[in-house]
Parts: structure tokens; sequence; C-alpha cells
């Protein structure tokens, strides 16, 4: 995996419970659109099906950001739900800190392990995210 990979993925791991945030404002937008959006002033058909159902169906599916969104929190949610518990407390304590940021010093004192080790499962962790998103 290229050093760029890990970091985005990382980024991803530190960014999640934004990312839910911001897929459920994204679902939001697509389920309630604008009324303005909704009328066809210009008095063609339009390509979207006539039923709002249907098009907000339509919406949801094919929305790149909204897919794109929910892969990355389904690979970090697959990953995290089948890490060992200890290695589940270095990802929460590393990325999921409601305090900030915790150092890998503090990460040690907390887990009871080496510095050394605690990069090695975060190591493995990104690793397996990686992995299951199919990046390289």
């Amino acid at each position: 995996m290229t050093k760029t990979t890990f970091k985005k993925l990382e980024s991803e791991w530190y960014n999640y419970h934004h990312t839910l945030k911001e897929i459920s404002k994204l679902r939001e937008e697509i389920m309630n659109p604008y009324q303005e959006e909704e009328m066809n002033h210009e008095g063609g058909q339009s390509n979207l099906p006539g039923q709002p159902t249907e098009r907000i169906a339509t919406r949801l599916t094919t929305s790149k950001q909204l897919n794109y969104l929910n892969e990355i929190v389904d690979a970090v949610e697959r990953v995290y739900n089948a890490l060992p518990d200890n290695y589940k407390k270095v990802a929460r304590l590393r990325y999921w800190n409601k305090n900030g940021k915790l150092k890998w010093e503090g990460i040690a004192l907390e887990t009871g392990m080496s510095e050394r080790q605690a990069r090695r499962w975060r190591n493995e962790i990104i690793q397996a995210t990686g992995e299951v998103l199919g990046w390289r």
C-alpha cells in the first residue's frame, strides 16, 4: 500500500463520525429537494420517473457521493466489527477519542502495550480497510 493511500485510509477512520453525519445530511437533501428543482419551468419532459418515490429512489441509488461515503463507512465498520477487543480499543483511542487524538505513548499507557505494538496493530487495521475497499 502506498503512503498516500495509507494516509487517506487513516483520515477516513478519523472522519468516520463526520462521514456518518454527512451521509445523513446528503440523504435528507436527496429525499427532500427544493420545490423549484421539482418544477419543470421549461415545459419539456423530464428524464426522471414521474412518481416522486421513484425519483427519490433513483437519486439515492445514483448519487456517486452518497455511494462513495457509504462504501467508506461500510468498510470501516466491517473492519472494526471483525477486530478483537484489544485492537478495537487501539482504534477507538487513536481515531475516535473525544478528548482529541492520543499520541502513541498515551495509547500504550491506556492499553498496557508498547508503542511499537500499538503502531503495528494500527498498520494492520488500515491495511485491512484498504483490502476491504480494494485500494492499493
